[in-house]
């Protein structure tokens, strides 16, 4: 892949989406995303085990190959890039990129381990890959910041670009983790975004307070069966740094478990909305 890249990067424009896999439309936008910013797309997929946690899905985390390669070639993928987690992280591998600041907000508290893990395969793969352009999506909001903010700190020669979330037809958001729910659950799942919803219906209709919207969107998630909040933040959408009162666009996000399955979402609170 690094010689491939290096007789291409000189004369074409690489655009990068990395992914784990199991693709699905969200991933899809993405690469669509990645066409029109580049002449050569690249996608990767890679389950990383350094971004989970013991006791995490890892071994559970959903896989199909041969069905990803078919959905990439639809989209007109030109680079299918799958190393093995032996080639990314050979024995005595030691070396791993950690973010001081942003890791400590929002998912970063639950899981630990997770944006070490995250910024050092995205680096990895940006060495490897070598694009000028990557695309990740912003329903993983955080692991999007953390890698803009790695980029700009150590002098990576890489475009960031992001994609909107894509929902289903009922607004949830699209996951991989979304075949992990039972129908009842997947009914349950809704809370996530109906407490969005609710939360930017309260900023439009005039509430300022964080703690009040916070407090009607555990309320809402309340009412379905089988969900654990894990957070509910509203935060300053470069820092992620907790807003007590709203007096410009926010970001909201939750991490909520539906039964076993840990999902997140988040959505810009605008006033001016």
């Amino acid at each position: 892949m690094q010689a491939l890249a290096d007789r291409l990067r000189p004369e074409r424009r690489i655009a990068f989406v990395p992914t784990m896999g199991f693709l699905h439309e969200g991933h899809l936008s993405l690469i669509r995303l990645a066409r029109d910013a580049g002449d050569v797309v690249v996608v990767s997929i890679f389950v990383n085990p350094t971004q989970f946690g013991p006791g995490e899905d890892f071994h559970e985390y959903p896989r199909a190959l041969d069905r990803d390669l078919a959905l990439a070639q639809k989209e007109g993928v030109d680079i299918v890039f799958t190393p093995s987690e032996a080639e990314l992280y050979p024995e005595g591998f030691e070396t791993y990129v950690h973010l001081e600041r942003l890791p400590r907000h929002l998912c970063g508290l639950s899981r630990p381990v997770f944006f070490r893990g995250v910024a050092t395969v995205v680096t990895k793969l940006f060495h490897i890959v070598k694009p000028h352009a990557a695309v990740f999506g912003e329903k993983d909001y955080q692991q999007l910041m953390v890698v803009k903010k790695m980029v700009r700190d150590l002098d990576m020669d890489v475009t960031i670009i992001a994609g909107p979330t894509v929902r289903e037809p009922d607004g949830l958001a699209m996951s991989s983790r979304n075949s992990y729910l039972s129908n009842e659950q997947r009914r349950s799942a809704l809370s996530l975004c109906q407490a969005l919803i609710e939360a930017q219906q309260m900023v439009s209709s005039g509430e300022r307070s964080a703690e009040r919207i916070v407090s009607a969107a555990k309320d809402v998630i309340a009412c379905f069966p089988e969900t654990d909040i894990d957070y509910i933040r509203i935060f300053d959408p470069e820092t992620l740094e907790d807003r007590q009162e709203i007096n410009g666009p926010v970001r909201m996000a939750l991490a909520v478990r539906v039964g076993t399955t840990r999902l997140i979402d988040n959505y810009l609170l605008d006033p001016a909305r």
